[in-house]
């Protein structure tokens, strides 16, 4: 699968969620052009004095999307596409991807994205980004606050896997051709 074939979606909501959405959007497709076509070799590097791989960046990415967008629909997360292990058996994804083949990596990582792509569609067309959600007793935040985080955190670690990328193989650039 290729995050390319998954169509930007219409959002019923006003300007404000089509934006974020778009920009989630784009830095997925930034993710998914710095992050694809390597081999396990590639993947698992580590460039010192950082410890974080792509591999591990991959489930870290797929598991915080998962987290944050079941947090904004008030359920409980889902199982990863990869479905041979629970979400918490991932607390240390940085290493655990070690076990994890390319494909499977990939496979995660394109499938957790799609599922909560098309959740975050239908979220922001029952309700909108203004529903609360709840995910410790006493931390309540917005669906609009949840799609910041997600943004953010896949702004953050799309620049570490660019640094990265760019190490393994001078790929450089912001939005695949």
């Amino acid at each position: 699968m290729d995050y390319t074939d998954i169509p930007i979606q219409e959002c019923l909501q006003g300007p404000e969620a089509a934006m974020l959405l778009f920009a989630l959007d784009r830095v997925h497709r930034q993710f998914a052009w710095k992050s694809g076509g390597l081999d396990a070799r590639q993947l698992y590097a580590k460039h010192p004095p950082s410890g974080v791989s792509i591999a591990g960046t991959l489930v870290h990415l797929a598991k915080v999307e998962e987290m944050w967008t079941a947090s904004a629909a008030g359920r409980e997360p889902g199982p990863p596409a990869r479905g041979d292990r629970p979400w918490e058996s991932y607390d240390a994804e940085w290493t655990d991807a070690l076990d994890a083949s390319p494909q499977e990596l990939y496979e995660l990582w394109y499938g957790t994205i799609a599922r909560c792509r098309a959740e975050w569609a239908g979220l922001v067309a029952d309700g909108g980004l203004d529903v609360a959600c709840t995910d410790d007793p006493g931390w309540v935040v917005s669906r609009r606050r949840r799609l910041v985080d997600i943004l953010e955190e896949n702004l953050l670690h799309t620049g570490q896997t660019s640094i990265i990328r760019e190490a393994i193989d001078g790929l450089v650039g912001n939005d695949p051709p």
